[in-house]
């Protein structure tokens, strides 16, 4: 799991008396779960993106081949 917080990037620290990771930039709190649905969600938006842009190249490659015809 990254060590780094979903909201700002910043460094998370775990505190074991209070069981939740916190973020040393921006304080904020997750527990086990939590963190690793954050990071799903991200990883989720990432893909969807590069889908759209790998979308987006074939149909630009596409396109400038029927110009070269």
């Amino acid at each position: 799991m990254p060590k780094y917080c979903p909201e700002c990037g910043g460094e998370l620290f775990y505190d074991p008396s209070m069981k939740l990771y916190m973020c040393r930039s921006c304080g904020a709190t997750y527990n086990q779960q939590e963190l690793a649905d954050a990071w799903k969600k991200i990883r989720g938006r990432l893909s969807e993106e590069d889908r759209k842009e790998k979308l987006q190249k074939e149909y630009l490659r596409w396109w400038l081949s029927r110009k070269e015809s």
